[in-house]
C-alpha cells in the first residue's frame, strides 16, 4: 500500500471499484484449456491445490460478508462493503468457470455448476485452512449477535487482515507471477489480475476501517488482540503442501519459504498503516525475532511446522534439542514482563519423553535454557506432546491439569499468574 490510513477515502475506494469494474462471465478460457493440458503432473496437481483454496475461500467470503455490512456503523463503510460482496461473488464465478472450462469438473450448467466445482476444493483444504475459514463462520454469526464496535474490528482483522493480507495476496503474488511470464493460460492470467485488484482495494478498506476503530477506543485494540491470539497459529500451516512434498511450490519456481516471508513483509506493513504495529502489540501475538529478516523468520516457522510442533496435531512431534531450543525461545519472546510486577521467576518443564527445559525471567529479561533450574518456582510435569496440546494446538490447560496430562508443583499463586505470564 502506498497510501496512508489517513489519505485513503471510503469515497475513493467506491470510485476506484466502478472503474475496476470487469466481468467473470466474459473471461476468454478458449486458449487456457491447452495450457492446463501443457502442464506437468505435479504442476497440474500444484495449480489444483493453490485453485482450490482460493475458489473455496471466494465463496466463503462471498457467503459470510452480509453480517459485516449490518455491522458497519458509517453508511461509507456499508456501501463499500456492498461492492465488496461482489466481487467476492464474481471472484467465485470467475474461479467456478475455470474448474469447469479449463480443469474440466463435471457438473449441470447454472449454479449447481458452483456447487460442483465447491465440492471438487474439498479434498485439497489441510488442516490449518479448514480451521482458518470454520472461524470466519463463526465470526460472521458472532457480529449477526453482537455488532459493537470491538466485535467489528475483530472481523475485520479477520478478514482483511488475516484471510486476505496474509494468506490471499502471497498465494496471488506467486500464481500471477508464473503466468504472466509464461503466458499459456491468459485467461486465468487476466482474471486473476482482475482479483489481485480488488483484494488490493478490499485490503485498504481494512485498513482504514481498524485505523479509525483504534482512534476511537482501545477496546478495539484489545479485542483484536484477542483474536490474533486465537486464530494466528492455526493460519501457519494453510501453505504446507500435501504430504509436505516441495515440489508443490518448486514446480512454479519458487520455495515454500519465499510465501512465508512475503505474508509477514506483507502483514507487517498493512498492521502498520492501522497505526497498530506488530511491534507495539503484547509480545505473544507476533512472538518472532524481528532481529532477524523475514527471511529467515520464515525458515523459523517452516522448521517448527515441519517438526509437527505447531500447525496441524500430529502423533510424534520432534523433540529434538534443535526444535525444543526454537519453541521455548518463542515462549520466552511470549512472556508479559508486567505481570511479572519486576519479579526474578523460573518457570520450568520436566518431560517423561524429552529434555527438561525451564525459563528465567528477571526484571524485563528472559532466557530459555536447557535442562534442571537450580531452584524453580513453578514445575510442570508433562509429556511432550501435551504440552503442544497445551501451548501451540489450542488446547485447555486446565482440563489437561485435571486428566493429570499436565502437573504443577510448586507456588500456586504463579500458577493462577500464568495467564497473564503467558496470554496465549
Amino acid at each position: 500500500m502506498s497510501q496512508t490510513a489517513e489519505q485513503l477515502s471510503y469515497a475513493d475506494l467506491y470510485e476506484r471499484w466502478e472503474q475496476g469494474n470487469w466481468k467473470a462471465t466474459e473471461i476468454d478460457f478458449s486458449a487456457d484449456r491447452a495450457g492446463w493440458e501443457g502442464l506437468s503432473d505435479i504442476q497440474r496437481r500444484s495449480a489444483l491445490w493453490i485453485y482450490s483454496m482460493f475458489f473455496y475461500g471466494e465463496d466463503s467470503v462471498t457467503d459470510n460478508l452480509s453480517p459485516y455490512i449490518d455491522a458497519a456503523p458509517r453508511e461509507e463503510q456499508k456501501y463499500f462493503l456492498a461492492t465488496q460482496q461482489v466481487d467476492e461473488a464474481r471472484h467465485s464465478v470467475f474461479f467456478a468457470r475455470f474448474f469447469r472450462e479449463v480443469i474440466g469438473v463435471e457438473g449441470a450448467h447454472g449454479l449447481n455448476d458452483i456447487a460442483a466445482g465447491l465440492a471438487y476444493t474439498l479434498p485439497q483444504l489441510n488442516w490449518s485452512y479448514r480451521e482458518t475459514f470454520d472461524r470466519l463462520d463463526r465470526m460472521a454469526d458472532e457480529l449477526r449477535a453482537d455488532r459493537s464496535l470491538p466485535k467489528f474490528a475483530q472481523a475485520i482483522a479477520l478478514y482483511h487482515m488475516v484471510v486476505e493480507a496474509t494468506l490471499a495476496q502471497p498465494g496471488q503474488h506467486f500464481i500471477e507471477d508464473f503466468f504472466t511470464k509464461e503466458g499459456t493460460m491468459p485467461g486465468f492470467s487476466e482474471g486473476m489480475k482482475n482479483v489481485s485488484r480488488d483484494e488490493q482495494r478490499h485490503i485498504g478498506f481494512g485498513v482504514k476501517t481498524l485505523s479509525e476503530c483504534f482512534a476511537e477506543t482501545e477496546e478495539c485494540k484489545a479485542a483484536v488482540v484477542e483474536l490474533m491470539r486465537e486464530i494466528l497459529p492455526k493460519t501457519m500451516g494453510v501453505f504446507v503442501p500435501p504430504n509436505w512434498d516441495r515440489e508443490y511450490t518448486r514446480c512454479y519456481g519458487f520455495e515454500m519459504e519465499e510465501i512465508y516471508a512475503f505474508g509477514m513483509r506483507s502483514v507487517e506493513t498493512k498492521w502498520k498503516a492501522a497505526g497498530y504495529p506488530i511491534t507495539e502489540m503484547p509480545p505473544d501475538v507476533f512472538p518472532l525475532d524481528f532481529e532477524k529478516s523475514p527471511d529467515d523468520r520464515a525458515a523459523d516457522a517452516i522448521r517448527l511446522l515441519e517438526a509437527g510442533v505447531t500447525g496441524e496435531p500430529v502423533a510424534s512431534p520432534d523433540s529434538s534439542p534443535e526444535t525444543q531450543q526454537m519453541l521455548f525461545d518463542v515462549i520466552a519472546r511470549s512472556v508479559d514482563h508486567s505481570a511479572a510486577n519486576g519479579k526474578q521467576i523460573t518457570i520450568q518443564w520436566k518431560f517423561t519423553d524429552a529434555a527438561p527445559w525451564h525459563v528465567r525471567i528477571d526484571n524485563g529479561s528472559t532466557q530459555a535454557v536447557q535442562g534442571e533450574a537450580p531452584k524453580a518456582d513453578l514445575t510442570f510435569e508433562t509429556s511432550w506432546r501435551d504440552w503442544l496440546e497445551v501451548s501451540t494446538w489450542g488446547g485447555d490447560p486446565r482440563r489437561a491439569m485435571l486428566q493429570r496430562k499436565l502437573r504443577p508443583r510448586g507456588n500456586p499463586l504463579l500458577l493462577l499468574k500464568m495467564p497473564r505470564i503467558f496470554p496465549r
